[in-house]
């Protein structure tokens, strides 16, 4: 299972908690690419997940993880 940003935002409005079932079918509803769904297919099918960090361990949970940081690039 292998997760980024990109695939994670699928999964920024899904209904929390949720089944491994009502998450791999609101992937599909809204259209949420392969990889989204494979990655849920892989999932413990007994669990019910409160959010995403209960999916993807390291999720970043602030703006400072998602960001770099401009001021240390900008250029006199």
């Amino acid at each position: 299972m292998s997760w980024n940003l990109e695939l994670a935002y699928y999964l920024s409005d899904a209904p929390w908690p949720s089944s491994k079932e009502e998450l791999i079918n609101f992937a599909k509803r809204i259209g949420a690419p392969a990889e989204v769904i494979e990655n849920l297919q892989e999932l413990n099918n007994e669990e019910r997940y409160d959010s995403i960090e209960d999916i993807w361990y390291d999720h970043p949970k602030d703006d400072e993880d998602f960001y770099w940081n401009r001021d240390e690039y900008e250029m006199d």
